[in-house]
Order: structure tokens, then sequence, then C-alpha cells
């Protein structure tokens, strides 16, 4: 390896945009590798052969994958900037619990959406909504989910900002009529470099699913 920290990743991928912030906010230089995961590369398979999936982060020449394992050891790693877990056991316990909601029923949910069609698509919509809700009850008045910092819950969630105009597309509904508070955590959010240089742009996420879904022959 020519760089200490290689990313391998996906520019879509909400799963992939997680390390890109955290790395940004920690303010670390990498090499950034682009995989086409309908022709996975050799390295790719290499560096993470139990799941074959991105992110993989490669620390001097070593794989850590899955997002939210490869957030955590960059926060430990680099932890003399911008800390993105709470000092506090019990916060983390919980930033970790909610990182965890949001990969099983938001993520779940809203890939429902567009999967699905008639009253199962309709129900998607509705527990996606209901889990944002939940969220945005956690959130509260603050600016963001760690309190005053940016941090751990915030680096899980806010990639999918970038996939909600395409949620919205695919049922028809407004999710800042639902949820103002959350939008306003999102836009705040995107106020950050870290985050608005690191997430996708939704008419590219758009386009993606479009392609996905012609490829996977759902109408």
């Amino acid at each position: 390896m020519t760089s200490e920290v290689v990313l391998l990743g996906a520019y879509v991928s909400g799963f992939g945009m997680r390390p890109r912030i955290a790395l940004a906010e920690k303010g670390i230089q990498y090499e950034s590798k682009e995989e086409d995961l309908g022709n996975k590369s050799s390295i790719l398979l290499q560096m993470n052969p139990i799941h074959k999936t991105i992110p993989v982060l490669i620390h001097n020449g070593k794989p850590i994958c899955e997002s939210l394992i490869i957030v955590e050891y960059i926060d430990e790693v680099w932890k003399d900037k911008s800390p993105l877990m709470p000092s506090d056991p019990y916060k983390r316990a919980q930033a970790r619990f909610w990182a965890d909601f949001i990969d099983k029923k938001v993520y779940g949910s809203g890939r429902r959406i567009w999967v699905t069609k008639g009253e199962e698509q309709e129900a998607a919509k509705k527990e996606f909504i209901d889990c944002l809700k939940l969220l945005e009850g956690e959130l509260g008045d603050n600016p963001y989910f760690n309190g005053e910092n940016f941090g751990f819950v915030d680096v899980a969630f806010i990639p999918f900002y970038s996939w909600f105009p395409t949620f919205e597309k695919c049922r028809n509904f407004s999710i800042e009529a639902e949820c103002p508070k959350l939008m306003a955590w999102a836009k705040r959010c995107m106020q950050k470099d870290s985050v608005a240089k690191s997430l996708a742009e939704p008419d590219k996420v758009y386009d993606y699913l479009l392609k996905l879904k012609q490829r996977l022959g759902i109408a």
C-alpha cells in the first residue's frame, strides 16, 4: 500500500459515507478507492472475504470492516481531535443503541419503500416515518444527538439524508412535513464541511437507484 489509510467505498452508499465523514472530522488524509459493487475488485474480496461488502478501511495494511465499527475505530485511533463517542459509558451505550436502530429499522424500512408495492409499500412508508419520529424524539431540542457536539449517532444517520429525496419520490410524501425538527438537524449537519463534502448528491443517488431497480427487475 502506498498510503497509510485507504478507504474502499461506493459514492452513493450511505454506509460508505460514514467513514468519509469520520475521517474528515478528524482531518485524516486517506486514499479513496471507488468500488463497482457489480464487479468487486480483488482487493475488496481479499480485505473483506467474509461479507465481500464496502466500506473497508485499510490502516497500515490491516482491514477494518462494517461502517459503524470503522467509525468507532477511527474515533479511537485518532482520539485527539473531534471525539465522536461520548466519554460517559452509559451515553456510549445509548449511542451504539441508536446507531444499531438506524441500521436495522431506518435502513430496513427505507429499503422496503423502493423494493415493494401496494399495501406492503404503504406499510413500509409508515414504519419508516415512525422510525424517523422516534429519532426526532431522541434528538429533542438538542443541536445534535450527542447534545451540543456532532457525534457518533449523527455520523451514523446523516448519510441517509442523501437518500431522503429518493424515498420521497418513490412514495410521494414529504419527510420535512412529517419530521420538521429532524430535517432542521439534517440541514444543520450539512453546514459542516466534513458532512457536505462527504455526502452523495441526491440526484446521483436517485439515478443509481433507477439503474439498480432496472437491473433487479423491479418496476
